[in-house]
């Protein structure tokens, strides 16, 4: 059986991880080019989890933090 070279399986799986996160980038208001990031080996989805957690959120201006 033929083994798919390491570079493969790690673009595969950015894939599988690139979707997900591109849609969240939408609907949360941020531009969705940003969902790229999943692609830095290493410290790419940290960024992501960085700037979706610690950014005020564009879609969800003016409206009150404690109506969840």
């Amino acid at each position: 059986m033929m083994m798919f070279p390491e570079i493969v399986q790690i673009f595969i799986v950015g894939l599988l991880i690139f979707l997900p996160v591109f849609l969240i980038y939408k609907k949360a208001g941020f531009n969705p080019a940003w969902a790229i990031l999943v692609f830095l080996p290493g410290f790419g989805i940290l960024l992501i989890f960085m700037q979706l957690a610690l950014l005020p959120w564009p879609n969800a201006r003016g409206k009150s933090e404690h109506n969840l």
